[in-house]
């Protein structure tokens, strides 16, 4: 089946995609350069969806859209509004949680949220409880953004100190855009760049917590660990990515197809990941909005600490998401 679905020939270039690119900063430097003199509030909540939308734009980038040509993406989606994560670094890091019969595993799969049980044993009690209430969605829209960029922001520091160059080089050009974005809210905006953090920032990547509260769940089947969402009124803002399965088997497909792919053969993808499906986020809100969908432990892998695997070779960085761990190879792909 997924051979045949998502087949055809692509684009040169998806305007659909470059139209938005141009809507989300031009809305984000409208809603900071009119709207914030003359309705803050206003201003902020506008701010904010901008983030999550950028956000949602470096993911679809990372998959080769909206042009054929990776640094020309990047160029497109690359100035950073959203502070925090460099665009190669989402990207090497997306990628590799791409290997779905990783996906979940605390250390092979970058943007898992289980944790090694003998890792969570190490942990002082303040931080498992942390984690456990990461684990319900109210909890990870209000941590979920403070704990993932702490320990990604710690763990590349500490990449870089020991002399990866690949991240070096992502983060300078990290700095490169902050150099842009940070003189354009306080000067060109004239809003507090602490306020912006606290509030666009922050707000921004709760909203896409809401994604990636249930992405994934643990299954002995690979296609059984992916989400599907049918419907939502942030299917914009996520760029599809709410029916996450198929944009797992087929994620050279661009994201104004997805919908089309799913109702064509709902019944296959349903049945392909297991039933894994709910109709809203609503839905999800209501069951999990303060009790832990899943277990901070994984349940079933990397239960006791593996010599070979777990340290050797390899050097373990912790993930995106800040709740696991991610391979690092001894010699970083060239971006």
């Amino acid at each position: 089946m997924s051979g045949a679905i998502g087949r055809g020939s692509r684009r040169s270039v998806e305007w659909p995609t470059v139209a938005l690119i141009l809507a989300c900063y031009a809305g984000w430097a409208a809603a900071g350069f009119y709207l914030w003199p003359e309705m803050p509030l206003l201003a902020l909540a506008l701010l904010a969806l901008g983030v999550a939308f950028q956000s949602s734009l470096m993911h679809e980038a990372s998959h080769g859209h909206p042009t054929r040509n990776g640094l020309v993406n990047e160029i497109l989606v690359g100035l950073p509004i959203g502070l925090v994560y460099p665009y190669r670094r989402f990207k090497s890091l997306h990628l590799r949680h791409h290997a779905d019969e990783s996906l979940t595993d605390p250390f092979d799969d970058p943007e898992s949220y289980y944790r090694a049980l003998w890792q969570h044993r190490e942990l002082p009690a303040a931080m498992q409880a942390l984690l456990a209430i990461n684990n319900t969605m109210a909890g990870r829209f209000v941590l979920g953004p403070v704990l993932a960029n702490a320990a990604f922001i710690v763990t590349d520091a500490r990449l870089i100190a020991a002399g990866d160059r690949s991240v070096r080089k992502a983060w300078l050009h990290h700095a490169a855009g902050l150099a842009i974005v940070l003189p354009v809210v306080a000067y060109g905006f004239g809003m507090p760049v602490w306020l912006y953090v606290l509030v666009p920032v922050w707000l921004g990547q709760s909203f896409i917590a809401i994604r990636t509260f249930a992405e994934h769940q643990w299954s002995e089947r690979p296609d059984g660990r992916t989400i599907i969402v049918e419907r939502s009124p942030l299917s914009l803002l996520f760029l599809n990515n709410n029916l996450h399965l198929v944009h797992h088997k087929q994620p050279q497909v661009a994201w104004y197809r997805l919908p089309r792919l799913f109702r064509e053969r709902r019944a296959e993808w349903v049945a392909m990941n297991g039933g894994y499906v709910y109709p809203n986020y609503l839905a999800l809100l209501k069951d999990f909005a303060f009790r832990a969908k899943e277990p901070v432990v994984h349940p079933f892998l990397r239960r006791a600490a593996e010599a070979g695997r777990a340290f050797q070779p390899r050097v373990r960085a912790r993930s995106v998401q800040g709740l696991g761990t991610a391979p690092v190879p001894a010699q970083p792909p060239k971006e």
